[in-house]
């Protein structure tokens, strides 16, 4: 894994790339890595299968659409090597996609994207291992520019839920960082300004890795976005104060009933805004609903080093010996969501049946499901 650093952009016109494919079948992952932000805007290039876990892991990328394309990606990478007999390409393959699998538990977008990769792989067996290959990259690629379309439908839908001079408050980070590009909630938060309509964005800071203070406060910079950081801890005050009239998160993944996975805080931030009865969304593509869950209950919730919370950046902020609890999500339940925003359309009431016939009528646009 190699970085190159560049300087930070203040250019609302310009939009860094989260993740890009560069060269063809043998070529590699170039990413930004998000651990640098906003201090340096670095890239990393990824030539290994390792490299790519390393960086899923270590929340190099992070958000549940950009863990799907890059460990995409990084099936292409794994079918890179020495042209041996066909069975051994594809024990590497396999155990490429199995390995990028355990990289992180809770994002279901990684795992889905492995499946289509798999399956993609599945439909040209028999071809020539230089085929395959390129058929790989092809749906890494189609993976990606899905999700680029994807998010700006999301926008779209999501934008009309917004009333000009709206206060709306955001949790963790679901922008173009998370993305392909424009992200799911800030795309909503794009999205109007693109339709010229003016929104104060509140930004919790997110406890304890700052995916708020430090991406997307720096993303609604870089696009001019008026936006107000706060810590985790005032965001009733600051409902209270009549300040937020909607609350837009993004999910990284979602059960059938409607339940949602996101960023731990989230639920918190839900209580607090059925409680000053402001509407609380969730924005999400079809990617992250996993159907096979009957509720929250069964989503896993991955645990993170303690060190994460008792050593915030490599400094002691915490007495030594300490226990720690340290989830990286939690559950909102779906009777506190007035809306999911997806590619299709907004998902109201939240409920299983409701969930079951919009994505049911849309499941053609899904490729591999």
């Amino acid at each position: 894994m190699t970085a190159e650093s560049q300087p930070p952009t203040s250019n609302p016109s310009v939009s860094p790339e989260t993740l890009s494919w560069e060269g063809d079948t043998a070529g590699y992952l170039r990413m930004i890595d998000q651990t640098q932000l906003p201090r340096d805007l670095v890239y990393l290039d990824c030539r290994s299968i390792e490299s790519v876990w390393e960086a899923i892991k270590s929340l190099r990328v992070r958000g549940a659409p950009a863990i799907g394309i890059a460990a995409a990606y990084g099936v292409c990478i794994g079918a890179q090597g020495p042209t041996e007999d066909e069975s051994a390409c594809w024990e590497r393959l396999h155990g490429a996609m199995d390995y990028l699998a355990t990289s992180r538990p809770t994002a279901v977008n990684l795992f889905w994207a492995l499946d289509r990769m798999r399956n993609c792989a599945e439909r040209h067996r028999g071809d020539s291992i230089a085929q395959i290959r390129e058929a790989l990259l092809r749906e890494a690629q189609e993976i990606h520019l899905e999700d680029r379309q994807t998010c700006h439908a999301i926008g779209v839908y999501g934008a009309e839920l917004l009333a000009e001079n709206s206060g709306v408050l955001t949790h963790c980070n679901a922008g173009g960082l998370a993305t392909a590009e424009y992200g799911t909630a800030l795309s909503v938060f794009f999205t109007a300004q693109d339709q010229g309509k003016q929104l104060h964005v509140f930004v919790d800071e997110t406890r304890p890795l700052l995916q708020g203070s430090r991406l997307t406060a720096w993303e609604l910079l870089q696009r001019g976005i008026p936006s107000t950081l706060i810590c985790d801890s005032m965001a009733a005050q600051v409902m209270r104060e009549g300040r937020i009239q909607a609350v837009i998160t993004g999910a990284d993944r979602i059960a059938a009933n409607g339940d949602a996975a996101n960023k731990i805080g989230t639920y918190s931030v839900a209580v607090l805004a059925r409680a000053h009865q402001i509407p609380f969304y969730v924005a999400a593509p079809r990617s992250t609903f996993d159907l096979s869950l009957d509720s929250g209950d069964d989503i896993p919730i991955e645990q993170r080093a303690a060190e994460e919370i008792t050593h915030g950046f490599g400094h002691p902020t915490a007495p030594a010996g300490v226990d720690v609890y340290n989830p990286a999500f939690d559950v909102t339940p779906a009777s506190l969501i007035d809306g999911i925003i997806t590619e299709f359309g907004v998902i109201q009431p939240v409920t299983r049946d409701r969930i079951q016939a919009v994505l049911e009528t849309n499941v053609s646009h899904n490729k591999g499901e």
